[in-house]
């Protein structure tokens, strides 16, 4: 059974070269040519950052991706992308929850962030 794909979902990729490195992606926009935008924000031994192109009926398809994380009111508040860069900057296979905290810690209290 397919399911509806939407913008912000985050999704586990299934693939066997993929399951060990947790690869996940964040859906950014849907294209009308099938295809859509997604951003990797999590991928052991991989590229996180990376904005493949994926076909949406494979992201529709519980088999090939397992959905994570639905789209909701978090994903648009600008702090958000924000957060995810700085996390991002520090993601790795040796990252602690310290180094993740501190990231955060510093990019949240710029005056450019500001609250909804």
């Amino acid at each position: 059974m397919k399911r509806t794909v939407w913008e912000g979902q985050v999704l586990r990729d299934l693939a066997r070269d993929m399951i060990d490195r947790d690869r996940r992606l964040r859906v950014l926009a849907l294209g009308d040519d099938g295809r859509a935008e997604g951003l990797v924000v999590h991928d052991h031994g991989g590229t996180t950052g990376r904005k493949p192109f994926i076909q949406i009926a494979a992201l529709a398809s519980p088999s090939k991706f397992e959905l994570v994380e639905e789209a909701d009111e978090v994903t648009a508040d600008p702090r958000y992308a924000v957060l995810l860069a700085a996390i991002t900057a520090v993601h790795g296979p040796h990252a602690t929850p310290a180094d993740y905290a501190r990231a955060a810690f510093h990019a949240l209290p710029s005056p450019a962030v500001a609250a909804p």
